[in-house]
This record gives structure tokens, C-alpha cells and sequence, in this order.
């Protein structure tokens, strides 16, 4: 990559040039769809909620789970619960995964024996 203001070269990762000091524009192109918080299709015990925050925040299920149960326990039962019947409510069904098929291979040859 060469540096727009002194021209010279510079590695590719430099956030700026290492004679001159400029900064380098990089075109970041996201090919990732934005994240959406969903309760989840897939990972559900009641309605999905933990699911769903753990899917968004990339956490196990579980530990979002034993959190929700100790935050409604410690600030008592019916917050924790009202909370969750609120998120249920609010926050859309995720859709299914599209599952992989397999494409179909050619059958075998016929071995030719001589």
C-alpha cells in the first residue's frame, strides 16, 4: 500500500504512515448483516429470551440463563418475571436456520477389470 502524502510504501495494516505520520483511510467493507436482538427459535426453554440475549451478546445460554434467575431472585420475583413476559411480548420470534443439504454426488464408476 502506498502512503497518499509521501507516496511511499507502508504495509497494508498501518492506521498511519510511518515517515510522513499521515493517517490511512481504509475502506472497511462489513459483509456481516447488522446484529438483531431476537428471541430465539432454536435455543428456548419458556419463550426464547435468553436465547435470543445470548445469541446477540455471542454468550452460552446457559450463564444468561443463571444470571436472569439470580438478578429475579436478588431484586425479587415479580420484577424478574414481569421483565421477562415484557421481553417476550417486545422482542420478535428469530426465523429458523436454513439447514445445509448435502449436493447429491455422481454414483461410481464402474471399475473396468481386465
Amino acid at each position: 500500500m502506498n502512503c497518499p502524502q509521501c507516496q511511499r510504501d507502508i504495509t497494508n495494516y498501518s492506521n498511519y504512515c510511518y515517515f510522513c505520520g499521515a493517517r490511512q483511510a481504509h475502506a472497511t467493507v462489513s459483509t456481516a448483516p447488522p446484529r438483531r436482538l431476537r428471541r430465539s427459535a432454536t435455543d428456548s426453554k419458556l419463550a426464547g429470551v435468553c436465547g435470543g440475549l445470548a445469541e446477540y451478546f455471542a454468550m452460552d445460554s446457559t450463564i444468561v440463563r443463571l444470571l436472569w434467575v439470580l438478578v429475579t431472585f436478588c431484586t425479587g420475583l415479580v420484577p424478574g418475571i414481569v421483565v421477562y413476559v415484557v421481553a417476550w411480548l417486545i422482542m420478535p420470534e428469530g426465523s429458523l436456520p436454513i439447514p445445509v443439504q448435502s449436493v447429491p454426488q455422481a454414483p461410481d464408476a464402474p471399475h473396468a477389470s481386465a
